[in-house]
């Protein structure tokens, strides 16, 4: 009997072993590490859930608790299931199938869209839906065109730094960008349109100042020097220029791709399943 009882342990410790990531042969019958009710987990339904560089003592640990909330979830689904009346289970699987359809559609429909959808877009689409849509691009910001520097005071000619900052020369610009190391922040392209409300994160000025076109304004605290040239701007409602919104104009052009592409998809196989009458109305 003594010796029973020993095999038996010695495969327990075998099982365990096997389980915690210890390398032994396969077996070819799976041994279930819980049961409940009608209900088996094995080992392969948990393991993922074990990281491979536990301790044998700190895996035992992980897998007892796993365990515990493996039960404790099927014990409240059978109370549950059991507590429902017909009809609300009924409901639910129903709803549960719904949304397995629609996971299995919309996966299809990804696949389909990757494979087929043409995602270049060319300068003339986005300028001929910007000119068809005007009047959906009404700005909900301000933009503006401007160049501003800021650095610490004493540490460089600042004198200099300022002619560079007010000249319009390409050349007078392209020195002034050697500098760049010096700044605390900057911004010397006054070409694009960016966003005010950004900009105002990094300078202390009111909007209501950068909001007025100027060639130059200068501000200084105890340790910093500000310099500030606003070269346009747009206020809320104003049309959205093109160049600011094109990466939108892109996305909504695929996005009504797409619309076309899976309208078109869907078509074919309704198509397809009447024509080799596998689709009827009676």
């Amino acid at each position: 009997m003594m010796k029973f009882v020993s095999i038996i342990s010695l495969l327990l410790l075998f099982s365990s072993c096997n389980f915690m990531g210890l390398k032994k042969e396969k077996t070819f019958t799976e041994v279930p590490i819980a049961s409940l009710f009608d209900v088996e987990l094995y080992k392969k339904d948990i393991q993922n859930l074990l990281p491979t560089n536990l301790s044998s003592e700190d895996s035992l640990v992980l897998m007892k608790s796993l365990i515990h909330n493996w039960a404790v979830k099927q014990l409240m689904l059978k109370n549950s299931s059991d507590n429902n009346t017909s009809q609300v289970n009924n409901e639910i699987n129903k709803l549960v199938e719904n949304y397995k359809q629609s996971l299995l559609i919309n996966n299809y429909k990804e696949q389909l869209i990757k494979q087929q959808l043409d995602t270049l877009i060319s300068e003339e689409e986005v300028t001929d839906y910007y000119e068809l849509n005007k009047q959906n691009f009404k700005l909900n910001e301000e933009l503006v065109k401007m160049k501003f520097l800021k650095f610490k005071k004493n540490q460089i000619d600042e004198k200099e730094i300022v002619k560079l900052f007010k000249s319009e020369e390409t050349e007078d610009l392209e020195a002034l960008e050697k500098y760049h190391l010096n700044f605390i922040s900057f911004q010397l392209n006054d070409s694009v349109w960016v966003s005010l409300d950004n900009i105002m994160l990094k300078i202390p000025f009111s909007k209501e100042k950068l909001l007025k076109k100027t060639k130059f304004i200068q501000k200084q605290d105890s340790l910093s020097l500000y310099l500030v040239a606003v070269k346009d701007v747009l206020k809320r409602n104003d049309l959205a220029p093109k160049s600011y919104i094109e990466s939108t104009i892109k996305q909504l052009i695929l996005h009504q791709r797409k619309i076309e592409l899976i309208r078109e998809i869907e078509q074919i196989i309704v198509k397809d399943a009447i024509q080799n009458k596998s689709f009827k109305i009676y």
